[in-house]
């Protein structure tokens, strides 16, 4: 945990997922009405992959919009959810 991505050539996989911004406060489905809409979306996400690559991490993307099989092996000690809203 006391090395970064940069110092362990790492690499960087980004998939762009509306589902993560589930709002399950109310009633038995999930609402996903507060997701970006993919006209913006799409381009956020590239510009978030560009920036990745701006630091000379090699970084891979998915296919914006289509369904997609992940599977991820976590090797780390921990894993931490990150909830952006709480960081405000």
């Amino acid at each position: 945990m006391n090395l970064s991505l940069l110092d362990i050539q790492g690499a960087v996989l980004v998939v762009s997922q509306f589902t993560l911004y589930a709002d399950i406060r109310k009633g038995r489905r999930p609402s996903f009405t507060s997701a970006a809409p993919p006209a913006l979306a799409e381009p956020l996400v590239e510009r978030f992959k560009q920036a990745i690559a701006t630091h000379g991490i090699s970084v891979q993307g998915g296919i914006f919009g289509a369904d997609m099989d992940v599977s991820l092996v976590n090797t780390g000690p921990v894993t931490i959810l990150m909830d952006s809203d709480q960081l405000r």
